[in-house]
């Protein structure tokens, strides 16, 4: 059954419809609360914000592997995910590099503190030695790192593992099962020796954790409570019932963050305690996340302030009004009616772009503003393309409602063939810019991506249905609506319609 132009005409009117309604603000025209969660998603570039690439640096004779770096990278996402950040972008560049955006996220300090950080738990055997707290440790899981705060293992029950060693300023071990182990002040970077010593048994590690969230003690004190899977609950039972009344380390990253006398058999949870609240939300979610599979360094650092950001997007709604109000008034000089028609298309088309990119959603950042911008120019492409050859057919004398026809039908595979051939590109594009970290790429062939599917839609069923429509109508049957004068149409061929 063939489409009528005034049923394709109600389809374009309702897609227009809904197309306006998704891009205006949420709060406009939202009874049931349906756009609460569609919104322009801005990138670093336009809201401000941090941007780090982080290198691994692997242990001696450890290689770095595309499934080390993806699990990093997986490792470090849900980390960034923790932050509570809006529309992140963690993704692997080359061999060796993470690169992290964090758009709105003000705090480089903490940013790097906590992606960066390997965050490997491990409870050790001290072989009956009260380690101090800030003593790194040889275990057999690789190199020391960073430091953290100091623990407190308990039990699930009534018994609990009571802090119970410190250090004096004389360095010697101080012993109170009844007093709490006093705070120990941490230092901040890595340790910048190789530990020596001892190797000491690993008893579980944090990839044994089934948990690890904020929480206070007995005291009301806010720590980091962790629970441990069944297996490791176990295993973990099993060492400390048969270890009554021996130490016992906590170790994050090599360094030794508390040390406690089991006094009775601990089974699946425990507490690391004495941070601050910051501390005790960062330390939370690196567990949770797991370690990192190799240690990272920041190879670079930059920051983005709002301001620029606001200042970006003033300028590419001024430069976007400007290439369309030129555009417009070219075609509707040119090409007359259907220029005029043009321009209803291209305000359509831009309704229709927008609308999808807070649907999919799109990240806009500023090359992705730019691509938009372009893709609107390459929509009137379409259109001069057809025009051009409407006009040649009306030259030769053909009727308006078959001239029209004959410019769609044979414009259709120049168009076709030309945008098809930007959207190829528009993906290798996007390949590349994902392999080697430049979200400017990816932003920028995206969105022309989009641009331009949406104009052949634009072009090819709008523009048409719209003409179609004025040529029932006498009025728009002269051909000085289409800048054509009498004088320039050649006699009508033989048989013409």
């Amino acid at each position: 059954m063939r489409v009528r132009p005034w049923q394709t005409f109600l389809f374009i009117v309702l897609l227009s419809l809904a197309a306006i309604w998704v891009d205006l603000p949420s709060q406009h025209l939202d009874p049931f609360g349906w756009k609460q969660n569609i919104t322009v998603r801005q990138g670093l570039d336009l809201q401000g914000g941090i941007q780090l690439v982080l290198e691994a640096r692997p242990p001696a004779g450890v290689t770095v592997t595309q499934e080390v770096l993806q699990g990093t990278r997986d490792t470090i996402e849900r980390r960034v995910n923790g932050l509570g950040v809006s529309e992140p972008v963690v993704q692997t560049r080359g061999n060796t590099q993470i690169l992290v955006e964090l758009p709105g996220f003000q705090d480089p300090e903490r940013a790097v503190r906590v992606l960066q950080r390997t965050a490997l738990l491990e409870i050790i055997d001290t072989q009956g030695q009260f380690l101090p707290v800030g003593t790194v440790v040889n275990t057999s899981l690789g190199p020391a790192s960073e430091s953290a705060a100091t623990p407190t293992p308990t039990s699930t029950g009534a018994a609990t593992a009571t802090p119970d060693a410190t250090v004096t300023a004389a360095g010697s071990p101080v012993v109170d099962a009844a007093t709490p182990v006093a705070p120990t002040a941490t230092p901040e970077t890595p340790p910048t020796t190789e530990p020596t010593g001892p190797v000491y048994e690993t008893i579980i590690t944090g990839a044994d954790l089934a948990d690890a969230y904020p929480t206070t003690d007995q005291f009301g004190n806010l720590v980091v409570g962790f629970e441990l899977k069944p297996e490791a609950a176990e295993k973990f039972y099993q060492y400390t019932s048969s270890h009554i009344d021996q130490p016992m380390s906590i170790v994050v990253d090599k360094q030794v963050i508390n040390t406690a006398t089991i006094r009775d058999a601990i089974r699946d949870r425990g507490i690391i305690q004495r941070l601050n609240a910051q501390e005790v939300r960062d330390l939370a979610l690196q567990l949770k996340s797991g370690a990192l599979a190799v240690p990272l360094e920041v190879v670079q650092s930059r920051t983005v302030g709002p301001t620029l950001g606001q200042d970006s997007i003033q300028k590419s709604i001024v430069a976007g009004l400007v290439g369309l109000g030129l555009v417009a008034l070219f075609m509707i000089l040119y090409y007359r009616l259907p220029g005029f028609i043009s321009v209803i298309a291209l305000l359509l088309y831009a309704s229709y772009v927008f609308a999808l990119f807070k649907l999919i959603p799109v990240v806009l950042t500023l090359p992705g503003i730019a691509g938009f911008i372009l893709s609107i120019g390459m929509a009137v492409d379409a259109n001069v393309l057809i025009f051009a050859r409407i006009r040649e057919e009306l030259r030769l004398g053909r009727p308006i409602a078959r001239a029209i026809e004959e410019g769609f039908n044979h414009a259709w595979p120049s168009i076709r063939d030309s945008n098809i051939s930007t959207m190829i590109s528009c993906m290798i594009l996007f390949w590349f810019g994902r392999y080697v970290g430049a979200t400017i790429i990816q932003g920028f062939a995206l969105t022309l991506f989009i641009g331009v599917a949406v104009s052949m839609f634009t072009a090819i069923v709008v523009t048409r249905t719209l003409l179609r429509l004025l040529l029932n109508r006498p009025l728009f049957r002269d051909l000085r609506w289409f800048g054509i004068s009498p004088a320039q149409v050649a006699k009508a061929p033989t048989g013409a319609d």
